[in-house]
Formats: structure tokens, sequence, C-alpha cells
């Protein structure tokens, strides 16, 4: 009873997925490979010259454009940054790991996170006590949400 609960999650998320990607693109949004990927941090832009960048942007500066801009209605700073070189993307590429576009997503929140807490936060490990199929799906989620856009 419980694998067939997990089975029909699982295939009610892809099926969310699917038509969140389908509705997306008859709006004509594409998930172009070097489009600026944003985050909104709570503080003002001034402490993040040159100088006083965190560490996980200061690693993104070979790969990508890093964009530091007043956030709107005076709510903090946007920081964005995009690849300079797209490289392989798609469902492949997302699911080994080996989609660019992931580490620029894990540096901004970390970043982020830097910023506003003063440490980067993990997930609880492990996500549960007992190793159960659900439990893996967990962790494996878990282990993936830091470079993708949502969980």
């Amino acid at each position: 009873m419980k694998r067939t609960v997990a089975v029909a999650a699982f295939v009610a998320g892809l099926g969310a997925a699917g038509a969140r990607r389908v509705l997306s693109r008859a709006a004509g949004v594409e998930d172009a490979p070097n489009r600026w990927l944003t985050v909104t941090v709570n503080c003002p832009p001034e402490s993040l010259a040159e100088g006083g960048r965190p560490e996980p942007l200061a690693r993104l500066e070979p790969i990508a454009e890093i964009r530091i801009t007043p956030a709107p209605g005076g709510r903090g700073t946007e920081l964005a940054a995009r690849l300079r070189e797209p490289g392989p993307t798609g469902p492949v590429a997302r699911a080994t790991g080996d989609d660019p576009r992931q580490k620029v997503r894990s540096a901004l929140r970390e970043a982020k996170s830097l910023i506003e807490t003063g440490e980067v936060m993990r997930p609880d490990a492990p996500p549960t006590t007992r190793s159960t199929p659900g439990g893996k799906l967990v962790e494996l989620a878990t282990r993936r949400a830091g470079g993708e856009g949502r969980l």
C-alpha cells in the first residue's frame, strides 16, 4: 500500500512538472540555457561591492556574468547570474548533475544564505531515521534540490 502511494505521488509530481512546462511554452516562456537566474537578498546593494561579495559569487565569476542591482521597491538587492557559455542542458544533463545552470543556482542560494544568516543552511541529515523507499526518495530529492529551481 505504501509503495503504491509513493509511486502515485511520484507520477503525480511528474505530471505536474510536465503540465507546467507545456503551459510555460504555450505562453512563450522558454527555458533558455543562458537566461539570468536571480535571487533577492535582504541587504543594501552597497554592501556587495567588489570586495564584499561572498565566496559562492566569487567562485562563479570565471563561468558566469554577475549583476548586482537594487531590488524593486527598495526591498534589498537582486543578485543575478548567467552562464558566459551555456553547456549541455536538458533532462538527461539535469538528472546526471551535468547541467551547468545547477552550479549557478546553488551558488546563488549559498550566497543568499551567507548574506542573510552568516552560514549556508543545510537540510537535516539523514532526512529520515529508517531506510525506507519513501526515505530514499526524500534523500534523493534533498540531495538534488540545491541545483534545481524548486523542490
